[in-house]
């Protein structure tokens, strides 16, 4: 095995590991470092492949952007102590049928598709036209859409902080009666 293969099956290993941790632990402080942790995982498969802009677009904005907003939401509505309750049978059944379909469905897309080796020169990557396109405005500019999603998560985020808060003030409110 070479060495791109073994961090490929590292950073594999650890997004497989995570994602179950992620979606499993009944403490949210630590379904979101787990998640911090897959997208990381993922940035550094992203950087096997040669994709530097995308890895660090995903570590600057999910790992470093989203993660750090959810663990400030949790912090600021006093919840990191907050336990989810134990999952029924039922619901976990359901769920590792789905995930195996799921699964079933992605390995055999995978393995029906015939990968070929690309031998076209890699494109010299012009940082000042991606910097351009990001910044404009007009037909191919992104800098709308990065404002709506900001707007969307900074909206997503004042929301949970009401309901956590009143939530919570709801449940003392009902322990004191």
């Amino acid at each position: 095995m070479e060495g791109n293969q073994i961090m490929f099956a590292i950073f594999g290993i650890a997004i497989i590991i995570f994602s179950i941790l992620t979606v499993t632990s009944r403490r949210i402080l630590r379904a979101a470092v787990s998640l911090f942790f897959v997208l990381l995982s993922t940035a550094g498969i992203y950087f096997l492949l040669n994709f530097q802009f995308l890895a660090a677009v995903q570590i600057t904005l999910y790992a470093g952007g989203i993660v750090v907003l959810i663990i400030f939401s949790i912090l600021l509505t006093s919840q990191i102590s907050h336990k989810f309750e134990a999952v029924e049978l039922k619901k976990k059944v359901f769920s590792a049928i789905a995930a195996i379909a799921g699964a079933v469905l992605v390995i055999t897309t995978i393995l029906s598709y015939s990968f070929q080796a690309d031998t076209a020169v890699a494109a010299e990557v012009n940082m000042k036209l991606i910097g351009k396109t990001l910044m404009e405005t007009g037909e191919n500019g992104f800098v709308l859409p990065f404002e709506v999603i900001s707007v969307l998560l900074v909206a997503a985020m004042i929301g949970a902080i009401v309901v956590a808060k009143k939530s919570k003030s709801e449940t003392e409110d009902i322990n004191k009666k």
